[in-house]
């Protein structure tokens, strides 16, 4: 029996690196990101990925379109609105899309008895914790873009379909925008660029991120549980963004000073936690599942980068 796997947000760093994922898997029968993670076999396995011109979470209208005519075993919606200050000057359609539309969906998965994969975020907590995270902590976000997430997972997990929610951090790849292509971008553009040195999370590459949704897959989806939880995973470590922009230039030989400044010396239009390291404990028990350094992540990506584009490192 086929499983039909529906992947919202196909254009998002982690839709495409699930994109990457799966195609090598069909290429070799099974997924193997390293020697230490454990094989997945994706053998009945019918993967769509569908962006917003085919599923506008920004259309209500739409997406009840879209699933009064489309059927799916496994929904993962890697799709939101992440432009953090631009969410408080739009926060009407930051809600739209990263509460309202989630909420949408956990709705028609419940209907069609879907398991629904959710991708939140660190900003859910306020960065006053003194210890990494757990998923039971009391989430507290301090800007808009963290309360329309805090919302979607609320929505969740009060429909309560089956899945479940995982929360990540800085999110990187070589695909789309981050921080890690406009760190390459800036640092051969200028001879001095100035980093936030006191906000702390914990860099991921969207590829691992990837991996932990195919093992939630594979090991969850066909859990006959009926409650919705919630998982964290990250890279291992935590640095500040100033420490994450010297690895990258370190690892890249970019001749830029990096001058470290405060949170208000930036003063970006959203506040953001200072700390938001998550504890990934939990996750860690499905079988092989890979957690990498994140410096060890960045290395990859960085070749990545240059297989993407090999003309050029500033995209």
């Amino acid at each position: 029996m086929t499983n039909r796997i529906l992947v919202v947000g196909k254009t998002s760093q982690l839709g495409q690196s699930l994109q990457k994922l799966v195609g090598q898997a069909y290429h070799k029968q099974a997924l193997r990101l390293c020697e230490r993670s454990e094989a997945i076999s994706l053998a009945g396995y019918d993967f769509s990925f569908v962006g917003r011109d085919t599923l506008d979470l920004a259309n209500p209208s739409a997406i009840d379109a879209f699933f009064t005519h489309h059927r799916f075993d496994v929904v993962i919606n890697c799709a939101a609105y992440t432009n953090v200050d631009q969410a408080e000057l739009e926060p009407e359609l930051a809600n739209q899309i990263n509460y309202l539309a989630v909420k949408q969906l956990a709705k028609w998965a419940k209907l069609h008895k879907s398991f629904l994969i959710h991708i939140s975020s660190d900003y859910v907590f306020d960065g006053t914790a003194t210890r990494p995270y757990l998923e039971s902590d009391l989430p507290n976000p301090i800007n808009c873009y963290g309360q329309s997430k805090l919302k979607s997972e609320q929505a969740c997990l009060f429909i309560n379909p089956r899945g479940v929610i995982i929360r990540t951090s800085w999110l990187f790849s070589e695909f789309g925008h981050n921080f890690v292509k406009t760190m390459l971008r800036l640092g051969v553009m200028r001879e001095t660029l100035a980093v936030v040195s006191d906000q702390l999370g914990s860099p991921t590459y969207a590829t691992d991120l990837a991996q932990a949704v195919l093992s939630v897959i594979a090991h969850t989806a066909k859990s006959a549980s009926s409650n919705m939880e919630i998982y964290h995973f990250t890279n291992a470590g935590v640095c500040s963004w100033y420490d994450f922009a010297q690895a990258i230039f370190e690892l890249k030989a970019i001749d830029c000073q990096l001058k470290p400044i405060t949170s208000e010396d930036y003063a970006a239009i959203a506040k953001r936690p200072a700390y938001t390291e998550l504890n990934n404990a939990k996750i860690m028990r499905l079988p092989g599942l890979l957690r990498r350094p994140w410096q060890e992540a960045l290395t990859e990506c960085l070749t990545e980068i240059n297989h993407v584009n090999p003309s050029t490192t500033t995209q």
